[in-house]
């Protein structure tokens, strides 16, 4: 499978995967502080972005149709549901440095798990996805902002970026909150051994801080990074911090 990968900057390569219903152009403004640094590969993934027309796949599927974009030695990046992503590659081919912003290993609720949104929100989102998706889209991204302290220039951004590279696949965005839905990858957060940065922030309503902190009590050569009023999207609202705190990482030895 051919995915659509942007490619700007230079130095050591770095694959950054981007969230659900969005594009790797959401990487953007992020991309401006770190092209000074490394060679940054913005992968579509399936069903989003210029890789629209490219089958969603499990999650196993989707790991596999973006290592075949890997650089021959790599860090990954991932946000949100594309952190989700990352955690199954480093599982498989492990990059040099894992970087992890706003995601969790488990996105719903389970009996032994709170850390995360109750099955009915995400139940309802997929109700609404399928009569009025742009709608829901938008709500969606608000949702991602919620309680940050710039909350109004990163949705302006969110917003600005949702359809620069055409519109998601509509079947793909239910498909992808099927995964999200389904996904637990607890049991293997251990077997990761890339050195990880988990940033996350400590207003994010999305993906609940207590799945950051998880993260990085789990995974045994994690760095913990908690970003002070921030909410989902803190490399948008928050973006400084997260260039400074991801280059000192990755340029680390």
């Amino acid at each position: 499978m051919s995915l659509h990968v942007e490619t700007l900057g230079n130095g050591p390569d770095l694959v950054m995967l981007h969230g659900w219903g969005l594009h790797g152009g959401v990487w953007a403004p992020l991309a401006e502080k770190l092209a000074a640094h490394f060679t940054l590969h913005l992968v579509d993934l399936p069903g989003h972005g210029h890789s629209r027309d490219q089958a969603w796949r499990d999650l196993d599927g989707i790991a596999r149709d973006v290592a075949a974009h890997l650089p021959r030695e790599y860090s990954l990046a991932g946000w949100s549901l594309g952190g989700q992503v990352a955690m199954r590659i480093a599982l498989h081919a492990p990059p040099r440095k894992l970087v992890l912003i706003g995601t969790t290993p488990c996105f719903v609720q389970r009996a032994d798990w709170h850390a995360a949104m109750r099955p009915e929100v995400l139940a309802d989102f997929a109700q609404k996805l399928a009569t009025n998706y742009r709608a829901t889209l938008n709500s969606f991204l608000a949702l991602q902002v919620l309680h940050d302290s710039a909350a109004r220039a990163a949705l302006r951004e969110l917003t600005r970026t949702l359809f620069l590279r055409g519109e998601p696949h509509p079947d793909v965005l239910g498909e992808g909150l099927d995964l999200l839905g389904d996904t637990d990858l607890r049991p293997d957060m251990t077997r990761i051994a890339a050195p990880t940065l988990v940033l996350h922030g400590d207003r994010d309503a999305l993906t609940p801080v207590g799945a950051g902190r998880w993260l990085g009590q789990h995974i045994e050569r994690a760095k913990y990074v908690e970003v002070e009023d921030a909410a989902h999207a803190p490399f948008l609202s928050h973006r400084d911090t997260v260039a400074d705190a991801m280059t000192r990482f990755l340029k680390a030895t």
